[in-house]
């Protein structure tokens, strides 16, 4: 947590709460529920500031201020009964306070203030449904038309789903520093313009919805498969991208909207059979699949099917396609590879990028062979794609395993395990390294 020093204001404009505790908690035990919180609610609590500042830089200060203040007083006065809403009352206090004593030097700051304090009820600032919205809204502020398509997803992974920058270029395949100018670029624009924080209209809804929903998915994929870290997986941000994808699809219950959460949902359906107990990764082929949610695989076929009845079947829906198809095979034998690779085949026409072509290549390997699998991956390699991607060199790793090819194997699978950042990824190479030895 980045939270330093200073004290805050509380819920309600006289600056009191309701604690859920008759008696203080211990200190260690306030660090921890504030960690928690951080980890859980800042985001969150952070597009509700922009809301009622409208300053990116003004709600990131104010967010830091709250949780602060939280370390500071909720050891003696008890933890509140909505720390989410204290903290955003506390950091909104905060900004306003700032504001006024940099209004000393600047007059129309001073406007600015009487504006932020007014400009909300107390009492609002608790009300759940707005908060929920927030994030909605900050989302379609990123991805305004304005922005360059590039700097409105790193910006959103960023700013609104708290991403490093580090996970965002990993995401991008890009420098950290390349991300860090669009996202420095990104703001400035939207400071400049005065580009407003709303959903926009239902009529224009669907120009902005395909950077909307492609942030959603980038979310999703780092909280599915975490980029770097200890964990496989990211669970807040996962289930945070299924929430969002459930709010879009009420706005308009349609096409891709319905293709992305069915995508997102069905793969979300094996994620606890994933990794072991000891956070260890298994692979597709190896997983307990009665470990599977029956429920959420029955959620998303539903949406699958929902998606391919639209008038446009795109992307998001094939590869939902895809993904039910597995949760279809009880066993590993009874998948459908062939049907895998006629929806890969029109995937790869729709969106021509070598992950794709990488993801088709395995499909393939499957259906024909790991020679076939093979040939497709070094076309990949050979044109200079992927070639700082760690899962390439992974696959064809395995496709040389599986050859009978030990030598390459080997080489392959260093390669991986010099660019993979994810420590059960790292073991995982490590493991299939001593198995070739």
């Amino acid at each position: 947590m980045k939270a330093t020093g200073g004290a805050g204001g509380l819920i309600t404009g006289k600056r009191t709460h309701t604690s859920i505790m008759s008696t203080a908690p211990s200190e260690s035990a306030v660090r921890d529920a504030v960690d928690a919180i951080y980890r859980t609610e800042s985001r969150r609590v952070f597009a509700t500031l922009i809301r009622l500042l409208g300053d990116f830089d003004l709600a990131e200060e104010a967010l830091h201020e709250a949780f602060a203040s939280a370390v500071k007083q909720w050891p003696t006065e008890g933890l509140p009964a909505n720390p989410r809403a204290w903290l955003v009352s506390a950091g909104r206090f905060k900004a306003i306070d700032a504001i006024r004593r940099r209004a000393r030097f600047d007059a129309s700051l001073g406007e600015l203030a009487d504006r932020t304090e007014t400009a909300v009820a107390p009492a609002e600032l608790a009300e759940e449904a707005g908060v929920e919205d927030d994030r909605l809204r900050l989302i379609f502020t990123c991805c305004h038309p304005a922005l360059p398509a590039e700097a409105q997803t790193a910006l959103t992974l960023r700013e609104v789903c708290g991403l490093t920058t580090e996970e965002i270029a990993s995401a991008f395949l890009v420098a950290p520093s390349t991300l860090a100018q669009r996202i420095v670029r990104a703001k400035t624009k939207i400071r400049d313009a005065k580009i407003p924080y709303h959903i926009p209209s239902r009529e224009d809804l669907p120009d902005r919805l395909e950077s909307v929903l492609q942030v959603v998915y980038l979310v999703f994929n780092e909280g599915y498969a975490a980029s770097s870290g200890d964990s496989v997986t990211r669970s807040d941000l996962s289930g945070e991208a299924i929430r969002l994808g459930r709010l879009l699809v009420e706005l308009l219950p349609e096409g891709e909207s319905l293709g992305l959460l069915a995508l997102m949902v069905l793969h979300e359906s094996r994620r606890a059979a994933r990794a072991d107990a000891n956070g260890e990764i298994i692979l597709l082929d190896a997983q307990d699949r009665g470990l599977w949610d029956r429920e959420l695989i029955a959620e998303g076929r539903s949406l699958v099917e929902r998606a391919l009845a639209s008038s446009e079947v795109g992307p998001y829906t094939l590869q939902a396609a895809i993904s039910a198809i597995h949760a279809d095979a009880r066993v590993p034998a009874d998948t459908d590879w062939a049907q895998i690779v006629a929806i890969y085949d029109v995937l790869v026409r729709a969106v021509p990028t070598p992950v794709v072509e990488l993801n088709r290549a395995v499909a393939v390997a499957m259906r024909d062979g790991p020679g076939a699998g093979l040939e497709l991956v070094d076309a990949i390699l050979t044109r200079g794609e992927l070639a700082d991607y760690h899962l390439a060199h992974s696959v064809r790793a395995d496709f040389c395993r599986r050859l009978g090819r030990t030598a390459d194997a080997r080489l392959a699978y260093e390669q991986a395990l010099a660019l993979t950042r994810q420590e059960p990824e790292r073991r995982f190479l490590e493991g299939r390294l001593r198995e070739l030895a």
